[in-house]
Formats: structure tokens, C-alpha cells, sequence
């Protein structure tokens, strides 16, 4: 089987890309998000989706154990700006997800988008060196691009199982680097850092005083264990970890994500915040605090889902010759590569046109060869989209 190749964008260092309009800096579009808009409407099988299966109101309140004080609490409440850094109760409850954090540490974002782009803000500019593992979600790399930083990727390879070549990160590693970006659990792959290899780059970090931003949205949904994988902010001072409700949490629709920092980066955060979200809603910091303080049937309900849905994808992809995969770690999403010579995007344009299942082309990630599929919907979406599949495949195969 072939896997994914790297187009001459994505190869392990290059010059950022700049787009100018007039005197000012113009951000690359961001082509995951522009797929979802332009198809997401359009299919009867969502095989794209990266959340796990969302939670209703009265789901999340039966898995609280609180629906009877809940209206009560609720009825009262002012719907003023509320705390601007986010509540007590929501930044405390979101610190016990990590070891030894306070409420202190945690600063409440506009989901994990927001958190993401106000650590680029306050961290990164002109003449920075940013090295991103890639493949990966594309904020961490056009963001610290468009604001003038040298952006290295570091390709994760299939004959590697997608997991990180420590040599190659020591490698790219200068005086310059100011941040070192990645997704753990990584999206697409579903590839999962453990706890060594985290450590392992918290030293080559530590050798330059590097900060490592880890995109930890998946945290919570690996195929074995229950207990939560570490988190960079557990093995490194210099550490950023970001969460968000949307996706291990299945509250999309909340809005809300968070960062834990160091309190120079919360500070720096602030700054700019104050600039673009001030705050986020009362009663989303009320519902993501309850969904918090339940973290352990959340997140149980989360792992029971994709671990069945895994083995469905699983029996699928040994019963296909076309398809090949790293079978994922954790995380909701994996790739699944083709063999045969099609562009991803016209792949899924037509498999959407022709069965009205919808993939992620893996040009969204800046690969070939390959395409995203999100397997945490529900078991019968899945099921009925991957039958829908089969057939399709076959008029290339033969």
C-alpha cells in the first residue's frame, strides 16, 4: 500500500509564506475548516466529523447527576460578562486534569482556536523560529507564519507509524527557537506521544529555553487505559497544554477552550484577549464546569464510543486491499491511504457526489495519497458510510 506523500509544502524546512495585501500580513486560508464549510452540509454520512458523538443538554445532566439543581442555579443568574478570566469554579476543576495546577494556571479561551492563536499572539513574531510537527492542525502553522516567524515542519512518516523522530527535532533546534508545536493525541493520525517522549522534548526544549505548546483537545481518548495521559505541563515548566469541550468532552457547542501556562505566557495571553474575546458566556462556563466536575463518566462514555467505533473501522480496513493505515492510539480521527492515483480532493468531492459519505482530503493536511476519517460518530453513521464506501472503491480497484 502506498502511503501518504508530502507535497512540496509540507517538507521538513522551508520559508514561511507571506502573503502581502498592500503594507499589511495576510493569513494563509485554512483548509480544513474551508472543506467543512463548503460540504458539510451537503452529506448524508459524516465521516469528517472530529468530535465525539455530542452530548444533548439532558445527557449532559443525567451523567452530572445534577438535573434537579441545575434550573435552580441557572433561573438566577445575571447574564453579565461574568469572570473574565473564567470562573473559580470552571479554571479549578479544569486544573485538576493535570498535576499539582491551580486555578491560577488556567486561562479560559474561545475554544481551543481561541487558545491557540492567543499563545501565537503572545509568544511569537518576526524572526522567531517556530518548528511544528506536521501533520497537524493548521493553526500551528499559519498562524505563527502570517506573523512573521520561521516556521519549521517536521514531518511524522508513515514507516514510522507516524510517531516523532527525536534526532530530527534535535536537529532543527537552534538559539532561535522560541516554540516547539504539536497535537498530542496528533490530529489526523491519532498517533499518541507518551510520557518519555514528551520528556525527551522538554530537554532538547529546555537546551535553548524553548516553550512547547501541545494541542491536547484528544486528551482523554486512548484505545487502552483510563487514566489521562501526561501532559506536557506535567513533565515541562516551559509547557503549554490546550483543552477545549469539543472534542474528548463532545460540547461543541460550548464554544469554550482553555490554556495552561506558565504565568508570563498568561499574562502576555490576557493582553491580547482583552483585544478579541474578553470573555466567554455565563451560562457556557457554567455548563462546561458541571461537564468538568464529571470529567470521569464524560470522558468514560468518550472512550467507550471510540473504541467501539475503532473496531468497527478496524474489521473495515482488513477486509479493503486498497486501504492501508497506522491504526490510531487515541484521538477520534486516522488517516486512510489509497492505492491508486487520485488527487484526495477529487477523491472526496466524488465519494461525497456519488454515496454522500464525506471524508477530509488529506490536500487539507497538505498530503497526498490519503484521506481523514473521523470515527467517533455514531456506530450506525459509521457502519451505514463505510458500506457506502465499499462499492466506490471498487470501480478503481476492479
Amino acid at each position: 500500500m502506498l502511503p501518504c506523500v508530502a507535497t512540496g509544502a509540507a517538507a521538513a524546512k522551508q520559508a514561511p509564506r507571506r502573503a502581502r495585501r498592500g503594507s499589511q500580513m495576510n493569513i494563509t486560508p485554512f483548509a480544513v475548516e474551508q472543506w467543512m464549510n463548503e460540504f458539510e452540509t451537503q452529506c448524508s454520512h459524516n465521516l469528517a466529523e472530529t468530535c465525539v458523538a455530542s452530548l444533548t443538554v439532558s445527557e449532559l445532566l443525567e451523567l452530572s447527576g445534577s438535573s434537579a439543581e441545575v434550573l435552580q442555579q441557572l433561573l438566577p443568574m445575571k447574564l453579565t460578562y461574568g469572570a473574565i478570566e473564567g470562573s473559580e469554579r470552571l479554571r479549578s476543576a479544569i486544573a485538576r486534569l493535570y498535576v499539582q495546577r491551580r486555578a491560577t494556571d488556567i486561562l479560559i479561551a474561545h475554544g481551543a482556536i481561541g487558545a491557540n492563536a492567543l499563545v501565537y499572539q503572545a509568544l511569537v513574531g518576526p524572526g522567531d523560529q517556530v518548528i511544528t510537527v506536521v501533520p497537524t492542525y493548521q493553526q500551528h502553522y499559519s498562524i505563527p507564519e502570517s506573523l512573521g516567524a520561521d516556521v519549521i515542519r517536521l514531518p511524522l512518516q508513515f514507516r514510522d507509524g507516524y510517531l516523532l523522530n527525536l534526532d530530527a527535532l534535535r536537529a532543527q533546534v537552534t538559539p532561535k527557537t522560541r516554540l516547539i508545536a504539536f497535537t498530542n493525541p496528533n490530529n489526523p493520525t491519532g498517533a499518541l506521544m507518551d510520557r518519555s517522549t514528551l520528556e525527551a522534548i522538554a530537554a532538547i526544549a529546555d537546551q535553548v529555553g524553548a516553550y512547547v505548546l501541545c494541542d491536547e483537545v484528544y486528551r482523554g481518548t486512548t484505545q487502552v487505559g483510563d487514566a489521562l495521559t501526561p501532559s506536557i505541563v506535567d513533565v515541562y515548566p516551559r509547557g503549554i497544554a490546550i483543552g477545549s469541550m469539543s472534542k474528548a468532552f463532545s460540547l461543541a457547542g460550548l464554544r469554550l477552550g482553555w490554556m495552561c501556562a506558565p504565568p508570563e505566557v498568561l499574562k502576555l495571553a490576557e493582553v491580547h484577549r482583552d483585544y478579541s474575546t474578553i470573555s466567554v458566556g455565563m451560562v457556557d462556563d457554567f455548563l462546561a464546569a458541571m461537564a468538568i466536575e464529571n470529567a470521569d463518566a464524560i470522558l468514560s462514555r468518550s472512550r467507550h464510543i471510540v473504541r467501539t467505533n475503532l473496531a468497527v473501522l478496524d474489521q473495515w480496513v482488513a477486509s479493503e486491499p486498497a486501504i492501508s493505515w497506522v491504526r490510531p492510539a487515541a484521538g477520534t480521527t486516522t488517516l486512510l491511504h489509497y492505492a491508486f492515483d487520485l488527487p484526495s480532493r477529487e477523491f472526496c468531492v466524488r465519494l461525497l457526489n456519488e454515496t454522500g459519505v464525506m471524508f477530509t482530503p488529506g490536500s487539507a493536511f497538505e498530503l497526498e495519497g490519503c484521506v481523514r476519517i473521523g470515527y467517533a460518530n455514531s456506530p450506525a453513521i459509521l457502519a451505514e458510510g463505510l458500506e457506502r464506501v465499499r462499492p466506490f472503491l471498487r470501480t478503481f480497484s476492479g
